[in-house]
C-alpha cells in the first residue's frame, strides 16, 4: 500500500501562484511516475501535469509555461508551483502515484482563484 499526503492550495487571485507538494509513504516504488490531475468545478477532469523518475515531464496545453512540476525521489515528494493562476484553474487538484499494474490517489486539495 501506498499512502499520499498532500498540501498546498487555498485561496488566491488572479495572477497569483500557489504551491502543490505530495508526499508518497509507504511501499514505494521510486520508479513510479508522479502525476497531478484536477477535477473542475463542473466535474470535468485533467491530467495537469507529470513527472518520471528521471525528471522527464509533461503538461496539459492550458498549463504549459504557467505551472512547473518536480519530484524528489529520496523524499517521494512531488511538487507542482503553479504561476499565474486563472479563473480556469479553479478545482481540486489529487496527486497520483502510479506504477506499472498499481496506481494511488491523494484525497485532493481545493484551488480557487478569483477575479
Amino acid at each position: 500500500q501506498v499512502q499520499l499526503v498532500e498540501s498546498g492550495g487555498g485561496l488566491v487571485r488572479t495572477g497569483g501562484s500557489l504551491r502543490l507538494s505530495c508526499t508518497a509513504s509507504g511501499d514505494v516504488d521510486s520508479g513510479a511516475v508522479m502525476r497531478y490531475w484536477r477535477q473542475f468545478p463542473d466535474k470535468q477532469r485533467e491530467m495537469v501535469a507529470r513527472v518520471t523518475k528521471e525528471g522527464l515531464t509533461n503538461y496539459a496545453e492550458s498549463v504549459k509555461g504557467r505551472f512547473t512540476i518536480s519530484r524528489d525521489n529520496v523524499k517521494m515528494t512531488v511538487r507542482l508551483d503553479m504561476n499565474d493562476l486563472q479563473v480556469g484553474d479553479t478545482g481540486i487538484y489529487y496527486c497520483n502515484y502510479l506504477t506499472t499494474g498499481s496506481g494511488y490517489w491523494g484525497p485532493g486539495t481545493q484551488v480557487t482563484v478569483s477575479s
